[in-house]
């Protein structure tokens, strides 16, 4: 039963994947049906917490969007990346992976990679190189960032454990200097992807057509926009908001008692309550039209994430807490020698989920029953982050799509996409990273 049972999870999470939007969220649910009424398994928990905390921080991010902040921020994303032309294989997953962590979604990297492209283009650099990094970047952003669902995610099954010390600023302390050096190497690695424009016959070819070199060569816009007091304010309370997210989380394990048994609130009702707090004052301070937030785009990319992670993790679990024993019992002998073999499974649950915190959710509580400690499972985190190896992510197919010398691609075996060498490659330097750093702190 466990073979076919597998069998339809990963069929049904495959079929949603190419349903897109929230197709992985109805297909989650369709098989949580198939899983309680055909093979009259327990049905599992839903994410409730990380559900809410991705609308909160959503509703964040939407309100510094309607503000013009979100504006603000691109547009100093956009004097980096322009200051040094030359290094934009290295400035560009830099700046994606900084404005990911501050904002606490990837989808800010959506108007900065037609930036990216552009300037490569026209420095005659490969565009592949720098947009191929910088995707992969915005996805360990999500990693490394304090108030991201896929690091609550992490933190909420930590706290579940009994006698548990290790907080949010462990998390970051490993995750953060992991990821930024395993994207230096990634980007290292993409730096020779492919043929420089100079020698590549397929693109000197297009070259050849006039409104196609005017497209590569023409000058970009210099109009010079201002922003408005209340766009650079938006900006100001969110980062504040984030900054004392993040001081709650060196504060909070300290006192736990304290929250737990005095103020009876947990860590995660804490970063709603500064999210939303964040979205109040940016309605009154920054003059933003509430009824505005619901229609930006960043919301409804958000509430899209939710029904996704609803579905799916429902499914996850229920599937994962029925084979529970099973799992453990088949799991136990291979991670008990080799503990790395727990990294892989993050890495291709990851690749099916297409979420980070999907991943946390419905792996993460397995690797707790296998007996791995906390530094462990802290380390092989990043390994949450290959949502790139299959090419069909929002992101992927964005970067693809700005390209317009075409060399971002998707390979004829759709596996060797442009992505995917420098996203192998982050991965492994990050966690091989990670773990020295927590052999050193822990």
């Amino acid at each position: 039963m466990f073979w076919i049972q597998l069998i339809i999870l990963l069929s049904l999470i495959l079929i949603g994947a190419r349903l897109k939007g929230i197709g992985l969220g109805i297909m989650g649910a369709l098989g949580t049906l198939i899983f309680v009424y055909g093979f009259s398994l327990p049905i599992g928990n839903a994410p409730i917490e990380v559900m809410l905390i991705i609308l909160c921080v959503v509703t964040a991010a939407a309100s510094l969007q309607v503000a013009g902040g979100m504006d603000y921020m691109v547009s100093v994303a956009e004097k980096l990346i322009r200051k040094k032309p030359a290094l934009i294989t290295f400035i560009g997953p830099f700046v994606t992976f900084l404005f990911t962590v501050l904002a606490g979604t990837a989808h800010i990297c959506y108007s900065l990679l037609p930036i990216i492209a552009e300037v490569s283009a026209k420095s005659g650099i490969r565009p592949e190189r720098p947009l191929s990094i910088s995707v992969i970047a915005s996805d360990f952003g999500i990693i490394a960032c304090p108030i991201s669902a896929a690091t609550v995610a992490l933190l909420s099954e930590f706290n579940a454990i009994e006698g548990n010390s290790f907080g949010l600023i462990d998390i970051l302390a490993v995750v953060m200097p992991a990821c930024i050096i395993g994207i230096v190497v990634g980007a290292i690695v993409a730096s020779f992807l492919g043929k420089d424009l100079k020698d590549d016959k397929e693109f000197q070819e297009k070259m050849k057509d006039p409104d196609f070199r005017l497209s590569i060569e023409g000058v970009g816009p210099t109009e010079v926009k201002v922003f408005p007091i209340e766009a650079k304010l938006s900006v100001l309370v969110f980062l504040l908001g984030v900054f004392a997210v993040m001081i709650l989380g060196i504060i909070y394990p300290l006192n736990k008692e304290y929250f737990t048994e005095t103020l009876h609130i947990s860590m995660e009702k804490n970063i709603q309550l500064i999210m939303l707090t964040v979205v109040l004052i940016n309605v009154f301070l920054a003059k933003v039209k509430a009824p505005e937030i619901a229609k930006s785009s960043i919301f409804r990319a958000g509430t899209e994430a939710v029904v996704s992670i609803f579905g799916v993790v429902w499914m996850s679990n229920t599937f994962i807490k029925a084979n529970e024993a099973f799992l453990i019992n088949v799991m136990q002998g291979l991670v008990g020698e080799h503990s790395w073999i727990f990294a892989v499974a993050l890495f291709f649950m990851a690749a099916l989920l297409f979420s980070q915190a999907s991943t946390v959710k419905s792996i993460m509580p397995l690797g707790i029953k296998l007996g791995l400690l906390q530094p462990s499972l802290i380390f092989m985190y990043p390994a949450a982050a290959g949502i790139f190896f299959i090419p069909s992510y929002p992101t992927i197919i964005a970067a693809i799509n700005f390209d317009k010398t075409g060399t971002t691609k998707v390979g004829k075996y759709l596996l060797n996409h442009s992505f995917i060498i420098p996203g192998i490659v982050t991965t492994i330097v990050s966690v091989v990273v990670g773990y020295f750093i927590s052999s050193i702190l822990f």
